[in-house]
């Protein structure tokens, strides 16, 4: 008998419990349901940045936006993608850490290119990332200091949410965050969490996820809190 498989999922054990009229067993239906949702967050991280992209060139503006936090965010996934890799885990387990730092990198340029004429420290930041990311992603790093960077990213990821959340409190407005990237941001953080505890990911990769949901969250919260309401358009009076 062929298995129903399908990217990595295993459907037997579901459909075999629903012909018999029952109903799936926590620990036949928990992987399951973990694996789905690892390939949703990684389909929808093919576009979480592309509100955040638009909304920039679109009003041709990154009003209220820390440059470092984005900065910070492209150092963290890069490091985290890296890890991932070399630690074999599944690619519904981190797949979208490529899509994300891909959007990140892009970012980044735009907010380079909206931020004319860019000081000499960015520059350097900027060189000193392109000579070192590739060795990093290639996995060419001691085995102790790879440790040591993997367990720094979760520190990063922190700080990189911070100068966001302090200019946005400092400020009273979220200028021009996007909405639905922090929307999807903090949900991916949160099923994040629950697919690594599923997965068996390293503590630190539960970790991660969870700081995620601490730090997304905070920026969404500002959102809707400095969220400026609409005017209301005066009735036409005949």
């Amino acid at each position: 008998m062929i298995e129903p498989k399908f990217l990595g999922l295993d459907f037997s054990c579901a459909l075999s419990s629903l012909s018999n009229g029952q109903i799936p067993k926590k620990d036949c239906l928990l992987p399951l349901i973990s694996k789905v949702l690892g390939y949703c967050i990684v389909a929808a991280s093919t576009t979480v940045k592309l509100p955040q992209i638009l909304k920039i060139l679109k009003h041709q503006s990154i009003r209220g936006l820390s440059i470092v936090a984005f900065e910070l965010e492209v150092i963290g996934y890069t490091i985290a993608l890296a890890y991932c890799l070399h630690k074999g885990l599944p690619f519904s387990a981190y797949g979208e850490l490529a899509f994300l730092l891909v959007q990140a990198i892009i970012l980044v340029a735009i907010i380079y290119y909206f931020s004319q004429p860019l000081g000499t420290k960015t520059w350097i930041r900027a060189l000193l990332y392109c000579a070192i990311a590739p060795t990093i992603l290639a996995g060419r790093v001691d085995p102790i200091l790879f440790e040591a960077l993997y367990a720094s990213q979760h520190a990063i990821f922190f700080f990189a949410r911070v100068p966001q959340i302090v200019e946005n409190f400092k400020n009273g407005s979220t200028g021009e965050l996007s909405f639905l990237t922090s929307l999807m941001n903090f949900a991916g953080s949160m099923v994040r969490v629950f697919t690594s505890l599923q997965e068996k990911a390293p503590t630190s990769v539960v970790l991660g996820s969870a700081i995620g949901v601490v730090t997304n969250g905070t920026i969404l919260s500002q959102i809707i809190i400095y969220q400026k309401p609409q005017p209301k358009k005066e009735k036409k009076t005949d």
